[in-house]
């Protein structure tokens, strides 16, 4: 029987059970693209480091594919213990999703798996191991391209972001579940918090600005902290929001650090396009590109109306497309990630022939802003759903206990039926973000903190600290869907959840 016992504890690495012998694969994989879940190993700052990796034959890294083809893959295990991935972002029948045990088991040493479905529109997605082989960058990018992206007159550039340790994840999460002197970090349920909803005049804490960042044009209209709080409650005792569970040795885009660089070659005057996916296993970042303005034109793969800035928040299995234009005298350009809440900072530079590339530190002068929901409300999507009255809608609290690191969502499963407009509402009463991701679907982002309005579509949306966030979708594809958080160690200590579509 499937529970959320039984994904865990494959999340957790503590068995695999269910494993079966390998299966014959059908006769369409013979021209399906090979993939192998492998070992590689890496430079980190002159440390040599095996890590995980999703190669094709000829040695890159990840899939490109076309819009409205087909997904048709084998997968082959050669990482020397169970695993299995998850094509994060696309919509393929449950059976083919790549979840533990939803339905199929773990791939064992060896064996070789084939899929088969619809790729979908197009958009930038990625895919990753469901355990905690994750934080081992088990994950590669996943790009669907359409007819209109191969058509145009623009450079692409694909950034993998990561947060890196030469400890094991299960140390990590072992040291996260230690007991501190004070008892844990920070009080993430507070006692005596009613349970239909947040504190009174707390919602709206996680969209105050911090000193020192232009927020022009981003203000969280409506939100009126509480007269005297500081941004990150650090005037109340036990109410300090936590944005950073592990301090990590290394922080990478494309498996580097910014002591050596990914140096991309640009055009001088000409459009370049990012395409940045967060595949850290508990850090947000905040992307800053510098002297470049640039245009969000996509979120999660969906296309929204342009927004245009410099500085763009992005959290753990989000993805973000900004479109940028060099100048024509040409020259060096940064695109950094930075670490949210903290100085640690990674990035690529793009740089037109003959720049001078200059050395740009892994650690800046000033922490980078906590992310909130500023940009998450000016968001709206190109392609939004149709106008409906929900049919049925959940109310999922959020909740979490620091001091024994343990996370829970309110209930393990919530029932849909195939053809309902669905509305789940995300309310977090603890002071640790949360991103939450639906297996599956797309849904719209619907209403922050009860104010309705017409978002992004998304596939994985934040909840920061003390506020509520409201999604909508189509219930259209049959399964039991995960539904977690995709902070690794929050999903691996209890905060997951699945979509029941009734009679699956």
């Amino acid at each position: 029987m499937l529970n959320r016992r039984t994904l865990l504890r494959s999340t957790l690495g503590l068995g695999a059970a269910g494993l079966v012998s390998p299966l014959r694969l059908p006769a369409f994989a013979q021209d399906a693209t090979p993939l192998a879940a492998t070992t590689r190993t890496i430079d980190v700052d002159g440390r040599a480091a095996t890590v995980f990796g999703l190669l094709r034959p000829d040695g890159g890294h990840g899939l490109t594919l076309d819009a409205g083809g087909r997904f048709a893959v084998t997968l082959e295990n050669r990482c020397g213990e169970p695993t299995l991935i998850h094509w994060h972002g696309l919509t393929p029948p449950w059976d083919q999703d790549g979840g533990p045990d939803t339905p199929k088991p773990l791939l064992s040493p060896g064996e070789t798996r084939a899929y088969d479905f619809p790729v979908g529109e197009g958009g930038t997605f990625w895919m990753h191991a469901h355990t905690l082989q994750e934080q081992r960058l088990l994950a590669a990018p996943l790009i669907v391209r359409r007819a209109v992206d191969r058509a145009a007159d623009e450079q692409e550039v694909v950034v993998l972001l990561h947060d890196f340790s030469f400890s094991s994840p299960e140390d990590l999460l072992a040291d996260l579940r230690k007991p501190s002197a004070d008892g844990g970090h920070a009080m993430h349920a507070m006692p005596g918090m009613p349970t239909g909803g947040a504190m009174p005049g707390m919602m709206n804490l996680g969209s105050m600005p911090m000193a020192g960042h232009d927020m022009k044009g981003m203000m969280d209209h409506g939100s009126t902290p509480m007269a005297g709080m500081k941004h990150d409650m650090g005037g109340m005792p036990g109410m300090a929001m936590d944005l950073n569970d592990i301090d990590y040795d290394a922080y990478l885009a494309n498996d580097r650090t910014l002591s050596d660089p990914e140096v991309v070659r640009v055009e001088k005057g000409g459009k370049v396009r990012l395409r940045i996916i967060d595949a850290a296993a508990s850090t947000a970042f905040v992307i800053d590109t510098g002297a470049l303005e640039a245009a969000l034109i996509e979120v999660d793969g969906q296309p929204v109306v342009p927004v245009t800035g410099r500085r763009f928040g992005m959290t753990m299995g989000q993805r973000i497309d900004l479109r940028v234009t060099l100048p024509k005298e040409g020259g060096a350009f940064p695109i950094l990630a930075l670490r949210e809440g903290a100085v640690e900072r990674t990035g690529v530079v793009l740089a037109t022939a003959g720049a001078t590339v200059a050395k740009v530190a892994g650690v800046g002068s000033t922490k980078a802003p906590a992310l909130d929901l500023r940009l998450e409300r000016s968001l709206r999507a190109v392609a939004p759903l149709a106008p409906k009255a929900p049919d049925r809608t959940h109310v999922v609290d959020l909740t979490g206990d620091m001091a024994g690191y343990s996370w829970a969502m309110s209930a393990e499963s919530f029932p849909v039926k195939r053809g309902e407009r669905v509305e789940i509402t995300l309310r977090n009463h603890s002071m640790m973000s949360h991103p939450m991701h639906l297996h599956g679907h797309h849904f719209q982002v619907v209403a922050i903190d009860g104010e309705r309005f017409a978002g992004a579509m998304r596939d994985t949306v934040l909840a920061p600290p003390m506020r509520t966030v409201t999604i909508a979708f189509d219930a259209q594809n049959l399964g039991k869907w995960a539904f977690h958080c995709h902070h690794l160690y929050h999903m691996a200590t209890g905060m997951m959840a699945f979509l029941a579509y009734e009679g699956v």
